[in-house]
């Protein structure tokens, strides 16, 4: 217990000697510290403090840089797709248009080989009148010459008729 009790007793007595050393040596260490260390330290904080401001702005500068480029990029593929768009609904007029003159064209060739079939069967028809005509002028002769040349009676006159329409039609098979 006596130890406590000097010890605090030393602790606690005012020494001016002591105060005026510890003074003078907090003094010349504090002058020491803020010449070699915290110049250094504080020029080693500044730079890189400054360096960090340099980061930031950089940082920003690149990030309006890059949303301007990203306007551009959208407004390029908003562009594009207009684009593609107005080619495609070209396209496709062109191809109406083409599948109209198609159409068109098929339509004219048609009536133009329609009317072609319809004179050529008109032709036909006119010449097979006329053929049938010079058959049955012939025909007419014939029979009356046949009558002429012999008086029948209604039967003859039967008999040799369907003879003369045999007659007729074998000389139309050989030649159909």
């Amino acid at each position: 217990m006596n130890f406590l009790l000097l010890a605090s007793n030393s602790f606690t007595d005012v020494k001016p000697g002591l105060i005026i050393w510890t003074w003078i040596t907090f003094i010349i260490v504090a002058i020491l510290l803020r010449k070699f260390a915290w110049g250094p330290l504080l020029s080693a904080v500044e730079g890189r403090e400054k360096n960090i401001t340099n980061a930031i702005e950089s940082a920003k500068r690149e990030r309006a840089e890059a949303e301007k480029l990203l306007g551009e990029q959208k407004t390029a593929i908003a562009a594009a797709r207009q684009e593609a768009a107005d080619a495609v609904r070209k396209t496709q007029a062109e191809m109406e248009k083409f599948r109209e003159e198609l159409m068109n064209k098929a339509r004219k060739e048609a009536d133009s080989l329609k009317l072609d079939a319809q004179r050529a069967i008109v032709e036909e028809r006119t010449k097979a009148i006329a053929e049938i005509k010079g058959e049955a002028v012939k025909l007419s002769i014939a029979i009356a010459e046949k009558l002429l040349g012999a008086n029948l009676d209604d039967a003859k006159q039967t008999a040799l008729a369907q003879q003369f329409v045999q007659d007729l039609g074998k000389k139309q098979t050989p030649s159909a």
